[in-house]
C-alpha cells in the first residue's frame, strides 16, 4: 500500500510531488494526513510500466500533477519520446489502474491541445494541437476520459515557485536588462495555488466527472503586457520592456515549436461548480510582491 503520513492506507495520492503544482499541493494540504506524495523517484512516468507495481489499497483519488512541459525540447528525437511517455502512455497507464479499481483519477492539461485560433477555449472544442507537446497532452486526455471517475483540468500559462515567467522578467528587471517579450499571443496567468486550489474544490464537492478549464480569471494579456506589469510593480519602468510579434522573437532560432496564439479559456463550467477563480493581475501582483526575482529563467513564451 502508498501510505500517508498517519501511516495508514493514503486516501489521496500525488504523482509529481516536488513539481510546481505538487509543492502547491503541500502547501493547501499541509494539515491532511491522508494524502502521499511520490516523486520521480517513487512514480517515474517516463518508465509507466512501474506504476503498476504500485500497490493503490486504499486510495480513493489520483492526482496526476506530473508532465513533460518542455515544449522546444518535445521536438526533438528524445524529447518526443519522453514527452509521449509521460504526457500519453503514463496517463493511459492510470486511466486502466483507476478504472479497475473504482478509483478518481484528477489530471493537468494544458491550452497547447488547442491551435490558439479562437478567442476563448471551451472544454468541447476539437483538440487541435500544433506541436509535439500538445499532441501528447491530447493523447493523454482522450486516455484520462476513458476512466470513468476522472477529472481532467485544463490550464494555461503556469506559475508557481520555481521556475517561472513571471520569476525572470522581475530579475531582468533587477538586473537592468531591458527584454524584447512576446506581444501577440494572449491568455490569463494560472497560479499554481489557485490550480491547487481547484482541484481541491473539485474533489471536496465531488464535481461530476470530466474536462474543465482551470486558470485565473480577468481580462486577457499578452506576455508583453505581463512583464511591463511586472516591471512596474517592482518599481521599473515598463517601457523597458519592447513588444515583438512570435515570429520576429524565434527568429533565426531553430528546434522551436509553434504555440497558440490565444490561449485564455472558458471558465464558465469551472464556475457552474460554485467555484470563482481570483483575477489573474491581482494574483500576479501579490505573487510579485511575495516572490520578488527570486526564480529562474523560463523561456519569455511561456508554456503550461
Amino acid at each position: 500500500m502508498v501510505a500517508a503520513a498517519s501511516g495508514a492506507p493514503a486516501r489521496i495520492v500525488v504523482l509529481g510531488a516536488n513539481g510546481q503544482l505538487g509543492r502547491a499541493l503541500r502547501a493547501r494540504w499541509a494539515e491532511r494526513d491522508d494524502v502521499a506524495w511520490l516523486g520521480r523517484d517513487q512514480a517515474d512516468l517516463e518508465r509507466p510500466e512501474s506504476l503498476g507495481a504500485i500497490d493503490w489499497t486504499g486510495c480513493e483519488a489520483i492526482v496526476n500533477a506530473a508532465a513533460y512541459t518542455a515544449v522546444d525540447a518535445a521536438e526533438t528525437p528524445e524529447g518526443r519520446i519522453v514527452a509521449w511517455q509521460v504526457n500519453a502512455v503514463a496517463p493511459a497507464a492510470l486511466a486502466r489502474i483507476a478504472a479497475d479499481r473504482g478509483i478518481g483519477l484528477v489530471h493537468v492539461s494544458s491550452d497547447y491541445v488547442f491551435d490558439g485560433t479562437r478567442s476563448e477555449h471551451r472544454e468541447d472544442e476539437p483538440f487541435s494541437p500544433l506541436g509535439v507537446y500538445g499532441q501528447s497532452k491530447a493523447a493523454g486526455d482522450i486516455a484520462v476520459a476513458t476512466a470513468e471517475r476522472h477529472w481532467i483540468l485544463r490550464t494555461s500559462w503556469v506559475v508557481g515557485e520555481g521556475k517561472n515567467f513571471v520569476a525572470t522578467m522581475a530579475s531582468l528587471a533587477e538586473r537592468g536588462i531591458d527584454p524584447t517579450v512576446v506581444g501577440d499571443q494572449v491568455g490569463r496567468l494560472t497560479f499554481a495555488a489557485e490550480l491547487a486550489r481547484a482541484i481541491d474544490h473539485l474533489l471536496a464537492v465531488a464535481a461530476p466527472a470530466g474536462t474543465y478549464n482551470v486558470s485565473n480569471a480577468g481580462e486577457p494579456r499578452s506576455w508583453a503586457e505581463i512583464a511591463q506589469r511586472v516591471f512596474e510593480r517592482t518599481g521599473h519602468d515598463p517601457a523597458r520592456v519592447t513588444p515583438v510579434t512570435t515570429e520576429a522573437y524565434f527568429a533565426g532560432k531553430e528546434g522551436i515549436a509553434p504555440r497558440p496564439e490565444r490561449s485564455a479559456m472558458d471558465l464558465s463550467r469551472l464556475r457552474a461548480t460554485g467555484f470563482e477563480p481570483e483575477d489573474h493581475e491581482a494574483a500576479l501582483d501579490a505573487y510579485v510582491d511575495r516572490f520578488g526575482s527570486g526564480g529562474a529563467a523560463q523561456d519569455a513564451a511561456g508554456a503550461a
